[in-house]
């Protein structure tokens, strides 16, 4: 479910003083009912479990997601020199000490992001290339219906006026395709996840 920009910028996390130069571009929910306060580390795993943003998704979000990396080895938007420590600096580099930890700068699995931080209600994965350098921020809060659900924020810097008219010109097939099947993915995935605490 879209939400409004403000539910993610008032909320009190730690990504806002990390990436303070980076604009919120989408805020989705996704439902997991059942959830509790401590939950948020199992839900991460039900992600993992369920391939993350790769593994089984429909055919028209397989064939978008073709299109895109095929464009962009055509064009050269995914080379290193256009990525992380190559046309940009990782936000790792500005993390408090208190944030520091072992998976900082480590690959997601199945994703082309890379892990920020990770904490107990919230974490934040990146990444870059030639078009945007943008943030995957996942958060923990309570569902308005009760219990607990997932927030995704995307933050993103474009990279001038090339990134502006790139972002402008997928918004259509992030919301009408991307972002349902992902929430369809997500949502079942927590569904089909027994966190060992809750096993009976």
């Amino acid at each position: 479910m879209k939400l409004p920009k403000t539910a993610h910028t008032g909320r009190p996390w730690r990504i806002h003083e990390i990436a303070p130069d980076f604009r919120v571009e989408d805020v989705w929910a996704f439902r997991t009912p059942g959830a509790g306060p401590d939950d948020f580390p199992a839900m991460l795993d039900a992600l993992r479990a369920a391939g993350g943003l790769a593994g089984e998704q429909p055919p028209l979000v397989r064939f978008l997601f073709a299109v895109r990396w095929r464009l962009g080895a055509l064009f050269g938007w995914d080379g290193s020199e256009a990525g992380l420590d190559g046309r940009v600096r990782s936000l790792c580099d500005r993390l408090p000490d208190d944030l520091r930890g072992p998976q900082v700068g480590a690959e997601v699995p199945n994703t082309p992001f890379t892990t920020v931080y990770e904490l107990r209600d919230e974490c934040a994965n990146e990444l870059a290339n030639k078009t945007v350098h943008t943030i995957m921020h996942l958060g923990w809060v309570p569902a308005d219906s009760g219990g607990y659900e997932l927030r995704m924020a995307a933050l993103v810097k474009s990279n001038g006026l090339f990134g502006r008219l790139y972002m402008a010109g997928i918004a259509p097939f992030r919301y009408l395709v991307i972002y349902p099947a992902l929430t369809r993915k997500w949502e079942r995935a927590w569904r089909d996840h027994r966190p060992p605490h809750r096993q009976a």
